[in-house]
């Protein structure tokens, strides 16, 4: 006799998933970026100007990072917001490579239900993290994995840390001026930059998805939202292990993975059902 639940329009299955195919499409089209970008900055001559090796290094770290993310939030179906920075929450200030093991497989993550826990990196990406760390070179582990590459943002914390080291303004615009960018002086100096927001990682998900020309037919999202990867991993977790492994890896109730992903449930019924009444009609003739 207790009141319906209110309706929000919303039905099991309904939310975004990557579809497999989009899951290649998209992680193919970053792959590619970065790896002519790396073999760009590696091999200029050795007679190359240095602001055009600088600029050749930055081309190569931004789709190299944008490769690392687009990687982990394909294949580890951890939220956005565990990964990056919240702007609203000071807690989520995004992964650092100190809460990263890629020996283990394994990544630290503030998680929805407000505490650290263990998150999986299984190897699709490992590959595209190790190379990544290898050609940003952090100068401690308590850099972000993911930083901002904002301009703007880069400059003005790069202005305010060096003059409280006593740089004079002058002196900060000569040493601003033998970068081709600011975060390749920040990496210089040890200067930490934020890590991108959820909000620039969406952005970024917009242009790489127009970019990689995936089409893309859901009524609310034009584009591959960070969230369809997570529910992407949970269809192929559910599909091939069942409820309880997927609610693990997910770090979900398998209650709730069970009422999300009910419209799998229905589907292999229906198969259950239609097999049933084949062999009952069958067994009429």
């Amino acid at each position: 006799m207790a009141p319906l639940p209110e309706d929000d329009g919303r039905k099991p299955g309904d939310q975004q998933a990557w579809t497999s195919e989009q899951r290649h499409a998209l992680t193919r089209h970053v792959d590619k970026r970065a790896r002519d970008a790396v073999e760009s900055y590696t091999t200029l001559p050795e007679g190359a100007d240095p602001l055009d090796k600088q600029r050749a290094r930055y081309a190569a770290l931004k789709a190299a990072r944008d490769r690392a993310l687009v990687f982990v939030l394909a294949y580890t179906a951890v939220r956005v917001g565990e990964l990056l920075r919240d702007p609203n929450d000071p807690r989520r200030r995004g992964v650092r490579w100190e809460d990263l093991s890629l020996e283990d497989g394994s990544m630290d993550v503030y998680r929805k239900k407000q505490q650290w826990d263990a998150a999986s990196l299984p190897d699709p990406v490992i590959s595209p993290l190790r190379s990544y760390r290898k050609l940003m070179d952090p100068p401690t582990e308590r850099w972000p994995v993911f930083p901002t590459f904002d301009q703007r943002t880069l400059a003005g914390l790069l202005e305010d840390e060096l003059a409280d080291r006593g740089a004079r303004p002058d002196r900060i615009d000569e040493r601003r001026e033998k970068y081709a960018r600011d975060l390749l002086l920040a990496l210089e100096e040890d200067i930490r930059p934020p890590s991108i927001t959820t909000d620039g990682a969406r952005s970024m998900l917009q242009r790489l998805t127009e970019e990689a020309g995936i089409d893309i037919n859901h009524p609310k999202h034009g584009y591959l939202a960070p969230h369809g990867g997570r529910r992407g991993m949970g269809e192929v977790l559910v599909r091939a292990f069942g409820y309880t492994v997927a609610a693990r890896y997910l770090d979900n109730s398998e209650e709730m993975v069970r009422e999300r992903y009910s419209h799998i449930e229905a589907g292999e019924l229906g198969d259950v059902a239609t097999e049933a009444l084949a062999e009952v009609d069958g067994g009429r003739d």
